[in-house]
């Protein structure tokens, strides 16, 4: 194809955009799968739980996938559900596969206000324990559980979804969970402190949703920065991307990649789903009804998803992976009528896979008339 024939070519594409959704004319390649299309951009992870190894899921993995997160199985309360009781099964079984097949992983997380091993703030009776006593408990939570996975773990959401959604009395911007009444955000620091004396060469990240909501993103920044002035070792941030077929905005995903950019040498998306009903971000008290799954509801799903990756790529200097929350529609927190995965509850790829996989990197550069 010469110069002209390409250029009407793009323009083709460009103008069907601007109507429907980005065409698929003239792949740059059809790759085997996501991690091979991604493989000079990022890492293209999923997050699993037990439940996701029947042997065709397992074909999906290893064809699409080259970093997993554990979805609940490393979370606190999930590992240590009281001071002497360790249950390891399902994080040792999803670690394993990933050991035998060489795939390295993600740890989610370490500290959490739900899912947390609440033991570790309360005595005998209920009642409150001193910080310090709270701060042993966590140091020796966080040193056994990363001590076990340091070989196959290369990074670590040290702490998850401490910012408020919106800032509390007198601009306070830190979530009033039990732990930030027992220590201030004081914990925060702990937290990774203690995460790098357990594995020095861990990347350690701070993980939250709506991350890219201009006030929240602020709010983030302001904590980062603070902590990494105070020598805190905060090596990145995960922004979660439980987005809709409807926003953020593809200006606000890459304002908010910038600002973090400037305090942080690592981003993560960590829990990527898109939903085709309006709600958005990691709140529990979502609709798992979701909407009929007609044809223009697709048409939007597949372009939110294609307009999201050309924004990632574009940030591939920032970017080190981003993790599908789940593998199918069949297994995602927001139920199948959600519609929020690239594979739907057949384990068949949708038309946003296609979409996503075999993007033709000149059209990266072209600006949307």
């Amino acid at each position: 194809m010469n110069i002209f024939s390409k250029t009407i070519a793009v323009a083709l594409c460009l103008f069907v955009g601007a109507v429907s959704f980005p065409c698929f004319a003239q792949p740059h390649s059809v790759q085997s799968g996501l991690k091979d299309a991604y493989k000079d951009y990022f890492k293209v992870g999923v997050a699993l739980n037990v439940r996701n190894f029947s042997e065709a899921e397992q074909r999906v993995v290893l064809a699409n996938f080259n970093s997993v997160t554990c979805e609940n199985a490393m979370k606190p309360g999930e590992l240590h559900p009281a001071e002497d009781v360790w249950r390891w099964e399902r994080a040792d079984s999803i670690a394993n596969w990933c050991r035998r097949n060489h795939i390295p992983m993600r740890g989610h997380c370490l500290v959490w206000h739900n899912q947390f091993a609440n033991w570790m703030l309360l005595d005998k009776e209920g009642r409150p324990v001193a910080k310090e006593v709270f701060y042993e408990r966590l140091r020796r939570h966080i040193h056994t559980v990363m001590n076990r996975y340091k070989d196959v773990v290369y990074c670590w959401d040290v702490v998850n979804e401490a910012i408020a959604d919106h800032p509390g009395p007198a601009g306070v911007p830190y979530r009033e969970s039990q732990l930030y009444k027992l220590c201030g955000d004081e914990f925060i620091a702990k937290a990774f402190e203690f995460a790098r004396e357990a594995d020095p060469k861990a990347q350690l990240f701070y993980n939250d949703y709506n991350a890219a909501d201009k006030g929240k993103c602020q709010r983030i920044c302001n904590m980062v920065k603070k902590m990494k002035d105070a020598g805190v070792p905060i090596d990145g941030i995960g922004m979660q991307g439980h987005y809709n077929i409807y926003g953020p905005t593809m200006g606000e995903v890459s304002a908010a990649i910038e600002k973090y950019a400037s305090i942080v040498g690592h981003i993560q998306i960590t829990e990527l789903d898109i939903r085709v009903n309006k709600e958005m971000g990691g709140q529990l008290q979502f609709s798992r009804q979701g909407v009929e799954i007609k044809s223009h509801i697709r048409t939007l799903h597949t372009r939110q998803y294609d307009q999201l990756f050309k924004t990632l790529r574009r940030h591939r200097d920032v970017i080190d992976v981003v993790t599908f929350w789940n593998l199918s529609d069949r297994d995602s927190w927001l139920g199948t009528s959600n519609y929020p995965l690239l594979f739907d509850k057949e384990l068949k790829p949708k038309k946003a896979y296609y979409m996503v996989r075999d993007f033709n990197p000149a059209f990266d550069s072209i600006k949307p008339m």
